[in-house]
């Protein structure tokens, strides 16, 4: 079992804030490096990342034996695995079904939504890095994005949490989501109560609270 392992991210994004949530929730701060790539500087697209994760995206965990794993779905279940008690991605098939089943559909009707959103219909990471724009699309993934933000208020006034009676990775995507939302300054609709309770439950937690400050020396 690899005892330490680098974190290619940076400090304030809301994908990687997804895996330094399930970091600390795993209390594996102090086996990770974290190593920052500067998205405004366009660093996840270069030659040299680029060889790291194919996708040019954040976060990129690699291992001590050079292994690199991408996307925030892999990395979760590799840190929830690594002692044998996977509270975040499910311990019975019921369990990792339904939690994965969730995950995903927060990634597609919501944070996926709010990214296209923002490289697309804001200027996103600036010209140097935004290449292409189609504001039309963009504008239309906000809207889905907002019909998603319903959707999981219907899905939380009958639950406590996204997959059901206890927090997992679904919660940490929608959070990712709802931390992106506020960075482009989508505002969750007034009538989402039941989204917007659970969110506040959420910050609360340590590690949401505390995730920026874990590699940013500012905070």
């Amino acid at each position: 079992m690899s005892t330490h392992f680098k974190i290619y991210d940076w400090h304030t994004g809301p994908y990687p804030a997804r895996v330094r949530i399930a970091l600390a929730e795993k209390n594996l701060q102090g086996r990770a490096e974290f190593v920052s790539v500067d998205l405004w500087k366009g660093e996840h697209k270069s030659a040299d990342f680029l060889a790291k994760n194919y996708s040019g995206t954040l976060p990129v965990i690699e291992l001590d034996d050079g292994t690199f794993i991408g996307e925030c779905t892999a990395i979760t279940e590799y840190l929830d695995s690594l002692d044998g008690n996977p509270v975040l991605t499910g311990r019975t098939p019921k369990e990792k079904g339904v939690i994965h089943m969730m995950s995903k559909r927060a990634e597609l009707e919501l944070l996926d939504a709010i990214s296209v959103y923002f490289h697309h219909a804001t200027p996103g990471l600036g010209p140097d890095v935004e290449l292409y724009q189609n504001a039309e699309w963009g504008f239309r993934q906000r809207d889905k994005a907002l019909r998603g933000m319903h959707y999981f208020n219907e899905v939380l006034k009958q639950q406590p949490f996204v997959a059901g009676e206890a927090f997992s990775m679904a919660d940490v995507t929608v959070i990712g989501g709802l931390i992106f939302a506020q960075l482009v300054e989508l505002a969750v609709p007034a009538e989402c109560e039941a989204l917007q309770a659970w969110y506040v439950r959420m910050q609360a937690r340590s590690s949401v609270k505390n995730r920026v400050s874990m590699s940013d020396p500012t905070v």
